[in-house]
């Protein structure tokens, strides 16, 4: 293979490889990877935000990549650094998540999303997935199973372990369309939606009482009272938007890998209702949901902190890199007929948590959320299916995650 990417007609800027961001579409592998994979390991592309970045595609420099301290998280967020699109929520986030072992919330932070609380809260998430159903057979098909499942079960998941009152879920799911968005400039609704956010969160960490909440507003509370009751306004600040980006980090990420699932079993019948036969087969099942996963719409940002090479390619110093995670979750070094849905596979050592030492503390949560809705929904709906055909699927284009508008089903 050689010559331009699948369906590029110089249609990326110039003194680039590729246009980029890739295919908004989440249920199909974009035919670029394949190109740049063969062609272009390590290619050159512009951001949405303008800037210059290179673009790494195969499963070994991207593994390199993230698990590598010449690449760092941190350092995208330094004054001047380059960008993947204009900052529509503060940069600061990934700084003040780096502070979380400087500030004695780390027990608290890494508790609340143990194996142990997990599983603990196991029971909580299967009676909120069958709550849920209860209201969907009750009704009737058609519904838009985003809206009416995905979502608001998300919802209670993350308010479940998080510690907060779930009874405003849809105004906490419905602020993520705007604070998550991607652009090539700021948004002025961005910022006032992280401050009405930001807002909420801190009223429930002053709440009278607070410090008995459950899970990690409980936890957040207490840290707070025992520094003096966030007199501190650093302190009150940054406890404040731990619990806030965590809600919004840990709800787009479960609530758009699992509507996608979804999606992909009711895209293959066969691979569904060998599922719903073998729901002890779950665990490698979500390991290779996983796997396929294309929710991560525009790859996982890093900054060169020296001078380096990827591939042979020369990096220098503060040059942005970009992982492309489908690019290394579908390379077929590693992973064989990687464009096959195969639930029994292993080994599968996918990257959508990352890799090394930046691999995502919440992989418990996430493994359990989705392991949890989609035994709930092949038991209780077998015939679930698509209202609409996959290609009449609206995707959600501005949005740091690859997701369907809706997703309308028939069971």
């Amino acid at each position: 293979m050689s010559g331009r990417p699948p369906g590029e007609q110089a249609a990326h800027p110039a003194g680039t490889d590729v246009a980029f961001p890739l295919s908004r579409r989440g249920d199909v592998v974009p035919a670029e990877c394949a190109w740049l994979r063969d062609e272009r390991p390590v290619a050159r592309v512009r951001t949405l935000a303008g800037d210059p970045a290179w673009l790494v595609s195969t499963y070994d420099l991207a593994g390199r990549v993230l698990d590598d301290e010449t690449f760092s998280l941190s350092a995208t967020a330094a004054p001047g650094a380059p960008q993947q699109y204009a900052p529509t929520f503060p940069v600061q986030i990934r700084n003040n998540l780096s502070r979380i072992k400087d500030e004695g919330t780390r027990d608290a932070v890494m508790q609340a999303l143990s194996p142990r609380a997990i599983k603990q809260a196991a029971d909580r998430f299967r009676h909120r997935a069958d709550a849920l159903i209860d209201e969907l057979l009750a009704e009737g098909p058609p519904v838009d199973l985003k809206d009416r499942f995905a979502d608001p079960y998300t919802a209670s998941v993350m308010c479940t372990v998080l510690g907060l009152p779930d009874d405003d879920w849809r105004r906490l799911m419905s602020g993520l369309d705007i604070s998550i968005m991607t652009a090539p400039r700021p948004l002025e609704g961005a910022l006032a939606n992280w401050d009405k956010g930001m807002s909420h969160m801190a009223g429930l960490l002053r709440a009278p009482g607070a410090t008995d909440a459950p899970g990690l507003l409980g936890a957040l509370a207490r840290v707070r009272a025992d520094s003096g009751g966030g007199e501190e306004a650093s302190t009150d600040e940054h406890l404040t938007m731990t619990l806030h980006s965590l809600f919004e980090a840990g709800a787009v990420s479960t609530s758009a890998f699992l509507t996608l699932a979804i999606l992909l079993l009711l895209r293959d019948s066969e691979q569904r209702r060998w599922l719903g036969d073998h729901p002890e087969a779950i665990g490698p099942a979500v390991e290779e949901l996983l796997r396929y996963n294309l929710s991560i719409g525009d790859a996982l940002p890093r900054i060169a902190t020296r001078d380096t090479e990827l591939g042979g390619v020369p990096v220098a110093a503060g040059d942005l890199v970009l992982v492309l995670v489908e690019g290394a979750n579908h390379d077929p070094a590693v992973f064989r007929d990687p464009g096959r849905l195969d639930l029994t596979r292993t080994p599968n050592p996918h990257l959508a948590f990352g890799s090394g030492r930046h691999y995502c503390p919440a992989t418990t949560l996430a493994r359990a959320h989705a392991a949890t809705a989609l035994t709930a929904l092949l038991a209780r709906l077998p015939g679930l299916r698509l209202a609409v055909p996959a290609d009449e699927l609206n995707w959600r284009s501005g949005w740091i995650k690859r997701t369907p508008e809706r997703l309308p089903v028939l069971w």
